[in-house]
């Protein structure tokens, strides 16, 4: 069997602030292959002079419409970025693993201008300052929009962690009591659900380092284990332990990965007992 060439990776990183430098180097580049893009290009990345300023342009840009325009957007992402330093660090960390752990992301640039999984996710990380910070009206407001454009609905009240993958991104749901850990990936149509009888806490709590596999529910209060897989298509009723891998309807252990990080191996193969 021919072995599965390689991905070019984009230029490595000595320190996660070199993202800003590299980030534009590669959209200058970019520029010089399709000038017709030039004003989204200086929209996006080159007339800005950090990253806060360029990631608060871009997803105005996208989130944009007759109630907040584009300039509002831009001021009220700024705002939370110049108060919330974490959330710039948390959306580097984001990007770099994109970068990282999807096969069809070679550059730093692709995430940031164009992965609805990336975007929405910052979204998601503004609306959470807002909501902690009295402004839940408009934390809703951008849920709201982030579910219309993006097609993903992540409640602002939900604790998510840095280096997330959240590959296309389509159909993903994310209620208000779950809790995402460092270092997780999941694919579309995942869902971090209540039970639909519960009231409190009740979503899930995703450990740091679990892969969670394209169309997999996981229902309730319960806890998926650190470095845990969740197969794709599966519903998960009941806590996993860490380093399990679980899968079908309802889960049941099909496997383990000990010694292995899931999220970032992004390996969804399943070993079922014999």
């Amino acid at each position: 069997m021919a072995k599965t060439a390689h991905k070019q990776l984009p230029k490595r990183l000595h320190d996660i602030d070199d993202i800003w430098f590299l980030l534009r180097t590669e959209v200058e580049d970019l520029l010089c292959a399709e000038p017709v893009l030039e004003k989204f290009y200086r929209g996006a990345v080159l007339d800005h002079d950090n990253f806060g300023s360029a990631l608060s342009a871009i997803l105005a840009s996208r989130l944009q419409c007759e109630i907040l325009d584009k300039a509002t957007l831009a001021r009220t992402i700024c705002n939370a970025l110049h108060n919330d330093h974490g959330i710039i660090d948390s959306a580097k960390f984001d990007l770099l693993a994109f970068c990282q752990r999807d096969p069809a992301c070679n550059r730093y640039s692709l995430p940031f201008l164009y992965y609805k999984g990336y975007q929405g996710l910052q979204i998601y990380r503004v609306g959470r300052w807002l909501w902690k910070n009295h402004h839940r009206g408009l934390a809703r407001f951008l849920q709201s929009r982030v579910s219309e454009v993006f097609g993903m609905d992540i409640h602002p009240a939900a604790s998510i962690g840095k280096g997330i993958l959240i590959d296309h991104a389509t159909s993903i749901v994310i209620g208000e009591t779950a809790v995402v850990g460092d270092n997780v990936s999941m694919l579309h149509e995942v869902t971090l659900g209540g039970t639909g009888k519960d009231t409190g806490d009740r979503h899930p709590k995703v450990n740091s380092g679990v892969l969670i596999g394209a169309g997999a529910k996981i229902l309730g209060n319960v806890s998926i284990g650190k470095n845990a897989k969740v197969g794709a298509g599966s519903v998960v009723l009941n806590d996993v332990d860490d380093y399990c891998t679980v899968a079908g309807i309802p889960a049941q252990p099909v496997g383990d990965c000990a010694g292995g990080t899931p999220a970032l191996e992004m390996d969804h193969s399943l070993e079922y007992p014999e």
